[in-house]
């Protein structure tokens, strides 16, 4: 028999047998409108029902990302037949990853049968995976996640570690989310593309070196303001297995390539780097050393001064000066920091991976109290747990500051607390120094895109996320999502209702930016539907949140919002809170 690997989806109506002896008939038409939602979900999903018993449906999917979003999309449609009915038909939803058995159009096995199990143990509107197909969207997921440990089921021979989806995730600066399909492919001057280091695959320690040697180069090279850097995201978005230089040149729209290995043997590294130009892939500069990790840190500076010397021709003796900053003095403590990073780029899709990213930063605290990098970053990744302390968040970020003052993560995280506190001259300056220390950080003229549209001056936000996506074709939908915001707040409602669309997937925040503008507008019935879809995809959305989150300067702007937001549904609390 034939058998192929994929993504099963098995939905269930909750208490259907009940709904149907309360009223048949009118169950009946209530299923049929339920099932128009399924297939129009799984079709926009790329997926296929393979099974339909009464109110039970089972679909496949090749990919584990699209089979969640497919739940969350029929979990929301059902919610916009009947918004705000008390009666509307609730559902369960099993997914697995699993090679299955295929005999004629149908799908057989014991994956199918744990999908069926794990459906069947949830909890009225809950999504629940299995553990296999977690790590494959667990890089790549917009929601979070609870671990609900290992769990047992009939005729299962062994425990099964289930997650359940808790909602999205609001924004993560790793979080990648393509917001074009492809970048522009005029070439830039002066423009470079660092690809990820290669390291021995089997060999996780000096994964991570490379990894973290990547993240050194893109930041040093970045700080030269004539030079063009993409970002991390986009040459891993692109350049995933690619390595010719005139491809990747066309793609990304870049004259340059830098290309390297590393290798640890003992005590030294083996670390050589290549600089190709993209119009004919011929090689422009190499370099290899062979040297101690300390050595090969304090060497950093030449090497991205050499590179970029290449591509600009000189360099002045000033933009080498501060292109240097304080760096880790020992291995152990950088070691930690990029492990911490690692767990930080998984972000919130479980609250464990933030303690273990907050655990980690606090080795490399420990191991190099001087290393300013991990007292930032710990503050970024404490800030997604409950119970965060923004008091002792904002102390840590000074003292990192105080180590290091030429941060610009540990400036742009201060700027933000100072944003939350109403601080909005003190959070501009640390948002200006930022991008100054920075100028080629995508993601770090994304999120000041946010400040400036906060403190009243929407059109720079729009011209700086112009800026980014320019750097970063493939910036994150945390960042992107704030155009919509922009452009509602200059009354632009028809360009923020579109922007706001063409994301690659919804959020909180577009949704409340697409519903306010539908008021702004008179559109309040597709407003309602809007609100509908976000609180049932987000149940903690009420007013209290948006007055929490969309932190305005001038306040008049944050209370029309709520209204025209109220105007359309949303409530003032969380409904349950309310019974």
């Amino acid at each position: 028999m034939k058998r192929r690997l994929a993504a099963i989806l098995v939905a269930d109506v909750v208490g259907y047998s009940s709904l149907m002896e309360a009223d048949e008939e009118g169950t009946a038409a209530r299923l049929a409108v339920c099932r128009a939602v399924i297939d129009a979900q799984v079709t926009e999903c790329d997926g296929r029902i393979f099974k339909a018993m009464g109110d039970a449906v089972l679909a496949e999917f090749a990919s584990p990302i699209n089979a969640v979003r497919c739940a969350v999309g029929i979990r929301s449609g059902l919610a916009l037949t009947e918004p705000g009915s008390e009666d509307s038909f609730h559902m369960r939803f099993g997914l697995h990853l699993a090679d299955v058995l295929v005999e004629g159009d149908d799908l057989i096995g014991d994956g199918v049968n744990l999908a069926a199990r794990i459906q069947q143990n949830g909890e009225p509107d809950a999504i629940d995976i299995s553990a296999v197909l977690f790590e494959q969207i667990r890089r790549t997921s917009p929601y979070a996640f609870d671990d609900l440990g290992e769990r047992s089921f009939h005729n299962i021979g062994e425990p099964i570690r289930v997650y359940r989806l808790r909602g999205e995730i609001e924004r993560h600066v790793y979080q990648l989310a393509p917001t074009r399909a492809e970048p522009s492919t005029t070439k830039r001057p002066y423009s470079l593309a660092v690809l990820p280091i290669e390291a021995p695959s089997d060999n996780e320690d000096q994964r991570f070196l490379a990894d973290g040697i990547t993240e050194e180069l893109i930041f040093e090279l970045g700080r030269f303001k004539k030079l063009f850097v993409t970002s991390r995201s986009a040459t891993r978005a692109l350049a995933a297995g690619e390595t010719d230089p005139q491809t990747i040149g066309d793609r990304l729209g870049v004259r340059h390539v830098l290309s390297g290995t590393i290798r640890q043997l003992g005590s030294r590294i083996r670390f050589s780097l290549t600089l190709s130009e993209t119009d004919t892939g011929s090689v422009v500069w190499n370099d290899r050393l062979s040297q101690s990790f300390d050595e090969l840190v304090e060497r950093l500076d030449d090497v991205t001064s050499r590179i970029a010397s290449t591509v600009l021709g000189r360099i002045e003796e000033n933009d080498i000066a501060t292109s240097r900053r304080l760096r880790p003095e020992s291995m152990t403590a950088y070691e930690f920091h990029l492990r911490g990073l690692e767990y930080h780029r998984l972000g919130g899709i479980t609250n464990e991976n933030l303690r273990q990213a907050v655990s980690w930063f606090e080795r490399a605290i420990d191991a190099d109290p001087n290393f300013s990098r991990p007292r930032a970053m710990w503050v970024c990744a404490r800030s997604g747990l409950p119970d965060f302390d923004g008091d002792d968040g904002e102390r840590r970020v000074q003292r990192a500051l105080e180590l290091d003052p030429n941060d610009p993560e540990a400036n742009r995280i201060m700027g933000s607390i100072k944003m939350k506190q109403g601080e909005f001259e003190a959070s501009r300056r640390y948002h200006e120094k930022a991008m100054e220390l920075s100028p080629s950080e995508a993601y770090i003229k994304g999120r000041s895109a946010a400040f400036f549209n906060f403190a009243g001056e929407p059109d720079r936000a729009l011209k700086l996320l112009d800026d980014a996506e320019q750097l970063d074709p493939f910036l994150s939908v945390w960042c992107v999502e704030e155009r919509a915001a922009a452009l509602y707040t200059l009354d632009r409602f028809q360009e923020a209702i579109e922007s706001a669309r063409g994301l690659t997937f919804q959020t909180r925040r577009s949704r409340i930016y697409r519903a306010a503008s539908r008021v702004a507008l008179g559109d309040i019935d597709r407003a309602r539907h809007i609100i509908a879809e976000a609180v049932a995809s987000a149940p903690d959305l009420t007013a209290g949140f948006v007055r929490e989150n969309e932190t305005y300067r001038d306040p008049e702007v944050t209370r029309t919002l709520i209204e025209r937001l109220t105007a359309a549904g949303l409530p003032q609390i969380v409904p349950e809170l309310a019974a």
